[in-house]
């Protein structure tokens, strides 16, 4: 798989019949690694390692309902009261992160209402904050430590 401009970790991958599986911490099951399963991952762990989200409080592939559509948000991160408080969109390092997909965040964001979005695809990864009550949201610089939500 194709190196990430994300630290390195430590992820359990094993052979299959005919797939490559990765396991992952949050669902605790092996899953196929496909190059946005290989980037959703290495984020998790670099959010839990780096940034100190509780991964308790994570859950990966969470089904929502968009517009009457069945969707899967990439990761959602919860606070103690059961509340998203940030929502992630993972892309294969291959996909560029344009408008189309910070468009798609937003949509999960109806359902959601966190109050920080990340998109990333391993390579370039944004981070916006929205202001709930002006309808806006502004780019930060860095990724918060959960502390700092």
């Amino acid at each position: 798989m194709q190196q990430l401009n994300l630290p390195p970790c430590n992820l359990a991958i094993k052979n299959g019949l005919q797939n490559k599986y990765i396991f992952d911490i949050i669902r605790k099951k092996y899953i196929v690694l496909t190059p946005e399963e290989w980037v959703r991952q290495h984020f998790v762990h670099f959010l839990i390692n780096y940034k100190h989200y509780p991964k308790n409080l994570m859950r990966t592939e969470n089904g929502l309902k968009v517009y009457n559509t069945v969707k899967r948000s990439d990761i959602v991160i919860y606070n103690r009261n059961a509340e998203a408080v940030a929502l992630v969109e993972c892309k294969a390092p291959e996909v560029k992160i344009c408008q189309s997909t910070f468009d798609q965040i937003a949509r999960y964001n109806i359902h959601f209402n966190a109050s920080i979005l990340m998109v990333t695809n391993g390579l370039d990864t944004y981070c916006v904050k929205t202001d709930k009550e002006e309808g806006g949201f502004r780019f930060l610089e860095d990724i918060p430590d959960y502390q700092n939500i």
